[in-house]
């Protein structure tokens, strides 16, 4: 399960930030492109039964989706990759590169107080 390692490393990240600033955290987001996409369930099971017991146990995570972007070989326009339509929304071309995807990332951390 990719989601228990991801929530094992997110969560140390945050005990360690925790730890620096002397404050219970409340809340973490984190975002994740298409190819490095996370399932929200499993992802929030994951992190909670890693919290248990720690600093962490009652923190809120919330998981972004940042949409893969193309670029239309034929117009040059960059546009949101929709898996049900794979054309370009101006000009309609099918063929297109995709732009580089969103990486996985612990974006914030809010701490009480």
């Amino acid at each position: 399960m990719h989601e228990t390692a991801v929530a094992e490393s997110i969560l140390h990240t945050i005990i360690a930030q925790a730890d620096k600033a002397n404050a219970k955290p409340v809340s973490a987001i984190i975002s994740c492109g298409q190819f490095n996409t996370l399932n929200d369930e499993c992802m929030q099971f994951a992190f909670e039964a890693a919290a248990a017991g720690t600093v962490c146990e009652k923190t809120k995570l919330v998981i972004k989706h940042i949409p893969l972007r193309a670029k239309c070989e034929q117009c040059q326009t960059v546009f949101e990759f929709d898996v049900y339509k794979p054309a370009c929304g101006q000009c309609e071309s099918k063929e297109f590169d995709f732009e580089p995807d969103a990486p996985l990332l612990l974006e914030t951390i809010e701490f009480e107080g």
